[in-house]
């Protein structure tokens, strides 16, 4: 018996060691499903993955592009903005001096206007003045002699 052990050991570890057809087909079969999987499953899925990566990433850059271009554009209509307040005031500015001048020239003009008159008024007051004191002068003169001749009854 101890004869015929090793012999059976051996026979079995032959037929373990030696490949079957079956196995062949296993093995086939397993590429062929590795290979199916792969074309049909595994390949569809990892490039919608990666289309979707790069759709993604597209996105990221195109939203930086518009955050930048949005940021040059509001950076441009500050500057616009600052540039025609300081014209509007730069206007405002002088339209104000243009008034301001336009105002000391009339009140100049208003002034000398007003001291001429005040000149010819005064003049012409003193002019009436004189004239006044002279005709007051004779009829004072008058009345001083018409008051004498009646109170001592003398006709002139």
């Amino acid at each position: 018996m101890e004869a015929s052990a090793p012999f059976g050991c051996r026979d079995t570890i032959n037929r373990l060691l030696t490949p079957d057809i079956t196995t062949l087909w296993v093995v086939g079969f397993l590429l062929l499903c590795t290979f199916l999987l792969n074309t049909l499953v595994f390949q569809p899925i990892l490039r919608i993955t990666d289309e979707r990566t790069n759709a993604v990433r597209g996105a990221k850059e195109l939203a930086e592009s518009a955050s930048q271009k949005a940021t040059a554009a509001a950076a441009e209509y500050d500057h616009k903005l600052n540039s025609a307040r300081a014209e509007v005031y730069r206007q405002m500015d002088a339209t104000r001096k243009s008034a301001l001048d336009k105002r000391a020239e009339i009140l100049a003009s208003t002034r000398a206007t007003v001291e001429q008159e005040l000149k010819t008024a005064t003049s012409r007051v003193q002019q009436e003045s004189k004239e006044a004191r002279a005709a007051l002068d004779r009829d004072a003169s008058n009345l001083a002699g018409a008051i004498v001749s009646r109170v001592l009854g003398r006709a002139s």
